[in-house]
């Protein structure tokens, strides 16, 4: 077999890991399609693990590669592989044992809410006797949304309910998942061609979609004005909360973007379903080259 295979492959996962995208991060106009736009995302990631694995088994299959270099091919899959499966255990470890040890913290510290409860839909709902008005949640099979008594105290019941609605988006659709995800693949390409531009995008986009379950639920004035009065809170890196973490404030670019995104009609279906044309072509392409490779 002809070595274009494997050298495709070694091109596409080193353009998929960095500069494709950085490309993307770019185009803002997808956010208007949130969910269309992580599964691209998604595929897009998963092409480039695909084509990094696939490189040795195309160069073994490829007779027109000399041996050092089917050796290079080897150690690069070997290598990527190893990365990937440390860094899905460290990240995993990492996550889980934070938020087990903040879930025991605030179940220690927090007290119970009757009535705040009954409106986060059976979700464990804990107060923290704190001034400043925050909101997150803690995802797991022990799940948590806490609150501040600044939060009650700031927000009237329809930006609570906006608040509230948001918190459930993040806990039933398992937005945590998407997130580790993408940090497990991550932090397992080297960190010279790490795209930091995707991460962000990626959970402003899962921001995005909590906030389009709110704004069906309490409107999209509620909803951004709950995010002015939360933008001074802050939660830990491994929650998910309505604003955007340590350090945000009403004029952050997520935040500010966020809130231009709640008048944002929904983007058109033929773009929409471009978008998961182009996600199932992006993913298919290193399957194909592999399947060439080896046929």
């Amino acid at each position: 077999m002809s070595p274009a295979a494997p050298v495709a492959l070694a091109l596409g996962a080193v353009l998929l890991a960095g500069p494709g995208p950085r490309v993307m991060a770019g185009l803002t106009r997808f956010r208007r399609a949130p969910f269309e736009a992580l599964v691209v995302w998604q595929c897009v990631a998963l092409a480039g693990v695909v084509a990094a694995l696939a490189v040795a088994p195309a160069a073994v299959a490829s007779a027109g590669l000399p041996g050092w270099a089917t050796a290079v091919a080897l150690a690069l899959s070997a290598a990527m592989l190893a990365r990937l499966l440390w860094s899905g255990h460290r990240v995993g470890t990492r996550l889980r044992s934070e938020r087990r040890r903040h879930r025991e913290l605030v179940d220690a510290l927090g007290t119970h809410d009757d009535s705040v409860a009954t409106r986060a839909a059976g979700s464990e709902v804990r107060v923290l006797a704190h001034p400043t008005p925050t909101a997150y949640c803690l995802p797991g099979r022990r799940q948590r949304v806490v609150l501040t008594e600044g939060t009650l105290l700031a927000l009237p019941a329809d930006e609570l309910s906006a608040v509230l609605a948001h918190e459930r988006a993040h806990l039933q659709a398992r937005h945590d998942l998407v997130l580790e995800f993408f940090t497990v693949l991550h932090e397992a390409v080297p960190p010279r061609l790490r795209a930091v531009e995707a991460l962000r995008e990626v959970r402003l986009l899962v921001e995005v979609l909590a906030d389009r379950a709110a704004r069906r639920v309490a409107g999209p004035v509620p909803l951004a004005r709950a995010l002015v009065s939360l933008a001074g809170g802050a939660h830990p890196e491994t929650a998910l909360g309505a604003t955007d973490g340590p350090g945000a404030h009403a004029g952050t670019s997520a935040t500010r973007d966020r809130m231009l995104l709640l008048t944002e009609p929904d983007a058109p279906l033929v773009l929409r379903v471009g978008m998961l044309a182009f996600a199932v072509a992006v993913l298919a392409t290193p399957v194909l080259l592999l399947v060439v490779a080896v046929g």
